[in-house]
């Protein structure tokens, strides 16, 4: 009989772990795409675990925290999150962490939030710290926010003078494909500007449409392969001479070439993590 006892009580402790670890409820309004324009953070008095105190992280395992891991992966590097989201479907963890600095020349202890956002898949995507109490460079993720530039040469991505999904050509899908994958790379993408170029073949009043366009389409097609299209902003910078000067008298077919380079639509990311490898 107290075999069985111990045994329900083992069982039943196995299953409360599993529902803390696969998780349901949420905070703040995530997507399925594991992010949120509003993360929403509980009281930092209402830790539910570890004693209600919170714990020291080893800063080393924050710092290895990267988008896509699993909820097991983040259960290794930083333990089981500290306050009680739900059971199940949980989107969200969240963490109250504590770290030793000094501060005028005594030991002092500051305090941070850490929220992990999860997509529909389980996988953490997205990252949010902040301090309890008096602000401090204590609570950052570690990671410094990087803008990287991505440029796409419109030659071949659109038909010639053509701006919508319909003239893309199948190369044009692969390059953007491509830029998905790249972006997909960067751990948490906070911005992306989209702007659109033309040669200075032309009026200035229908390049600057054209060139909108094509940014308008790059990003309604990076939304559609799953790119949030509220952190995106699209621009029509119009003719630029910036990538290659050609000399009018030409012929026309040798001028639309040589000014191809010019033709191109340029994405600046703004996000933190890693950095995607050029290719």
């Amino acid at each position: 009989m107290k075999y069985s006892i111990r045994k329900s009580v083992m069982s039943a402790s196995a299953l409360v772990a599993a529902m803390v670890l696969s998780g349901c409820g949420s905070l703040s309004h995530v997507t399925s795409n594991g992010t949120t324009d509003t993360p929403v953070f509980p009281d930092p008095q209402n830790v539910t675990f570890n004693d209600k105190q919170g714990t020291f992280p080893n800063r080393d395992s924050l710092n290895e925290v990267k988008a896509g891991m699993t909820k097991d992966q983040l259960y290794y590097l930083l333990g089981r999150p500290h306050f009680q989201e739900g059971f199940f479907g949980v989107k969200e963890w969240d963490y109250l962490f504590h770290f030793h600095t000094p501060k005028n020349g005594k030991n002092s202890v500051a305090t941070c939030q850490f929220k992990v956002l999860f997509d529909e898949h389980y996988r953490a995507q997205s990252f949010f710290m902040r301090a309890v109490g008096e602000p401090n460079e204590i609570c950052t993720l570690g990671q410094s926010k990087k803008i990287r530039q991505f440029d796409l040469d419109t030659d071949g991505v659109f038909a010639f003078d053509k701006s919508d999904l319909r003239n893309l050509t199948s190369t044009g899908r692969a390059r953007l494909d491509n830029l998905v994958r790249r972006i997909g790379q960067i751990g948490t993408v906070e911005s992306i500007e989209i702007t659109g170029y033309t040669d200075p073949l032309g009026s200035d009043a229908y390049n600057r449409a054209l060139s909108q366009r094509r940014a308008q389409t790059v990003r309604q097609y990076l939304g559609s392969q799953g790119i949030p299209m509220e952190r995106m902003t699209t621009r029509g910078a119009g003719a630029t001479t910036a990538y290659a000067q050609c000399d009018r008298r030409m012929g026309k077919t040798a001028l639309i070439a040589c000014f191809a380079p010019n033709r191109r639509v340029t994405l600046r990311v703004t996000g933190a993590g890693n950095t995607p490898a050029d290719k």
